[in-house]
């Protein structure tokens, strides 16, 4: 199992950080997804920009505090959690993600590709943010 873990604060207030991160409505800020299919209240598929698919359930939602949820798609299945905090400066986000590949060959590379991954999300997420 590969874990990442990745921290970042903005200057917005934890309910506005929510909004954004858990509206699936809107995912025109993230520069990784084509489109997100939502499914059911807990439920749904994001489409990358190649068309690769990954199917979420949520597994917990505590506004604005936590979000979690299960994924799972050809190439791997694990667990993604989202804390939201909030700070004297607006919030504090920490993602955790925790994946097993599917395929021997791609453990080496799994580490590597989840902090890219979560690099790119929280980049995008600051641009989305830096208005606020």
């Amino acid at each position: 199992m590969a874990i990442s873990q990745m921290t970042r604060e903005f200057p917005c207030g934890v309910e506005q950080v929510w909004n954004v991160v858990t509206n699936l409505e809107d995912t025109s800020w993230r520069s990784d997804l084509a489109r997100v299919e939502v499914l059911s209240e807990t439920t749904f598929v994001e489409y990358t920009k190649s068309g690769f698919a990954t199917t979420f359930t949520v597994t917990a939602c505590e506004k604005p505090c936590f979000w979690a949820f299960a994924m799972e798609n050809s190439n791997l299945s694990g667990r993604w959690e989202g804390r939201f905090t909030s700070t004297k400066e607006g919030a504090r986000v920490t993602f955790t993600e925790k994946v097993t590949v599917k395929h021997w060959w791609m453990r080496p590379l799994v580490p590597g590709y989840l902090k890219r991954q979560q690099q790119g999300y929280l980049e995008d997420l600051a641009k989305k943010l830096a208005s606020c």
